[in-house]
């Protein structure tokens, strides 16, 4: 985050004003009926589900006793990474065999070559290039290929986030062949004009597409239909996620430069496009959605490349964030909270830390240092640290915060529904401090989003304890996905749906 004094006009986002009389309002409708196992569009979230499958913790990876696939694969060791690998591809496949049909009316041709190398080893010809020193996997539209490094990155992948991360990358690089077969399949696929991808197309366009067709086929997974691969809906996916996280593009980095796969919020919003929605949803991803939403932006600020756009966790900057979050909520009409230390009891919540919020007082309580430790991002190598950024820890700050402004409007405070409240409103917050330089948001003054803050987000809401999507005695809500969704909401459509949605 950053904290500036430079005056700025109010959001020009029309949502903050009737965040009061739509809570009233959604108190006395009803919940809606939950229909397990059918897709919605993104942001009807239900607690309860994963883009409507039912929440799960059974097992994720490779079915025991399944045949191997034997799609023939060029240069293949036979060992375990290339096995996880052809079977992946072979899923994806079939799985595009029949999505074609059904949503494209069309034939979908197999993939002319497969791949395989170490990229410490020997190099291997292909797209014009040798795989030598090659850390990676990647579609090549000249050759028809796709390859994979089964030497550094599908075993790095595998050790860090399991097998199923393998899976993602691999079914990602389908997913550009997807779409080399679509620019060629005519009208009658449906693509839109501005979704078409051609050598021309914004690089970030290609790949938020293909990570959302990757998305796609993990519905398909979670539904049981996968010949070779089987994940859970709460941990297996949430994994899945993660690994999105570490393969996001450098924080800092532009959208808009060639090459470009988007930050871990970015990436993460394809997949759940693709997965919550379908094939369909992906295939219109094009230009101007990208330029409107994606967050990828560059450092302003040289002094803010230098800390990676991290603030310190101390009481100046403190006052900063209670006066953002004052003014962002404002129209509202709650009362702010009183902020105190960590300490006293409270006779109508369980207490939370590094923040909790009581409400028969209105007040916020903070453990500063503990606040501070989630507040420092870890130093490149450093894996013993378990801190993440300073919007992690200033975002659970706001998620006890925004607890006062729904008891103020007589939201309920305990149970998943209020968790994904809190989220969405931490969300709506954060939306007001982008400064974004094709939908000319008109940020709040002071506080501002700074790159990677969103990543840090989702970090938070990733770890097991997330308290920025916990209700006020600090369950967190099952599910990571359902999560991120619910800020997402609010960052992109401001604080009215955190009521409409979730109530």
């Amino acid at each position: 985050m950053a904290v500036v004094s430079t005056r700025s006009r109010r959001t020009g986002r029309a949502v903050v004003a009737t965040f009061a009389v739509v809570a009233a309002l959604a108190l006395s409708g009803c919940a809606g009926q939950k229909v397990a196992g059918k897709p919605r569009a993104l942001g009807a979230i239900d607690p309860g589900t994963v883009a409507g499958l039912p929440v799960t913790d059974g097992p994720s990876g490779p079915k025991r006793g399944v045949a191997d696939s034997t799609l023939p694969v060029e240069n293949a060791d036979g060992g375990e990474m290339d096995k996880v690998a052809v079977n992946a591809v072979s899923d994806v496949q079939e799985y595009w065999k029949e999505r074609f049909r059904s949503d494209f009316r069309t034939e979908f041709k197999p993939i002319s070559r497969l791949l395989s190398y170490d990229s410490n080893g020997r190099g291997v010809q292909i797209c014009r290039s040798s795989t030598e020193g090659q850390v990676n996997a990647f579609y090549c539209p000249l050759d028809d290929a796709v390859a994979w490094d089964r030497g550094e990155l599908l075993p790095m992948l595998n050790k860090r986030f399991g097998p199923m991360a393998v899976v993602t990358v691999l079914a990602h690089e389908v997913g550009h062949a997807v779409q080399s077969r679509l620019a060629t399949a005519g009208a009658a696929a449906g693509i839109p004009d501005d979704a078409k991808i051609t050598a021309s197309t914004p690089t970030i366009v290609a790949e938020q597409q293909a990570d959302c067709y990757a998305g796609a086929f993990f519905r398909h997974v979670a539904e049981g239909k996968s010949k070779h691969f089987e994940i859970s809906t709460g941990k297996g996916l949430n994994q899945i996620l993660a690994s999105l996280f570490f393969i996001r593009d450098q924080v800092g980095s532009s959208f808009a430069k060639q090459g470009a796969h988007g930050s871990a919020f970015d990436r993460i919003t394809g997949f759940q496009y693709g997965f919550a929605e379908g094939p369909t949803r992906c295939s219109r991803i094009g230009v101007k959605e990208i330029e409107n939403r994606i967050t990828e932006l560059p450092f302003i600020k040289q002094d803010d490349q230098k800390t990676g756009g991290n603030i310190e966790i101390n009481d100046k900057n403190l006052e900063a964030i209670k006066k953002s979050l004052g003014d962002a909520f404002k129209d509202t009409g709650a009362a702010a909270p009183t902020f105190r230390d960590a300490s006293g009891s409270c006779s109508d919540a369980k207490p939370t830390k590094p923040a909790g919020y009581c409400p028969s007082s209105n007040t916020v309580s903070l453990d500063m240092a503990e606040l501070a430790r989630i507040g420092t991002p870890p130093k490149k190598g450093d894996r013993q640290s378990t801190g993440i950024g300073d919007f992690a820890a200033y975002g659970e700050v706001a998620s006890r915060y925004v607890l006062s402004v729904q008891k103020a409007v007589g939201s309920e405070l305990k149970g998943d529904v209020a968790g994904l409240r809190t989220a969405c409103l931490v969300g709506s917050w954060a939306g007001q401090l982008l400064e974004h330089p094709v939908n000319k948001r008109n940020p709040l003054p002071g506080a501002k989003i700074s790159p990677g803050d969103l990543d840090e987000a989702v970090a938070e809401l990733l770890s097991e304890r997330s308290l920025i999507a916990a209700d006020v005695d600090g369950r967190s809500v099952p599910s990571g996905f359902a999560r991120v969704e619910a800020l997402r909401v609010g960052f992109m459509d401001g604080v009215s749906p955190c009521t409409e949605k979730f109530n």
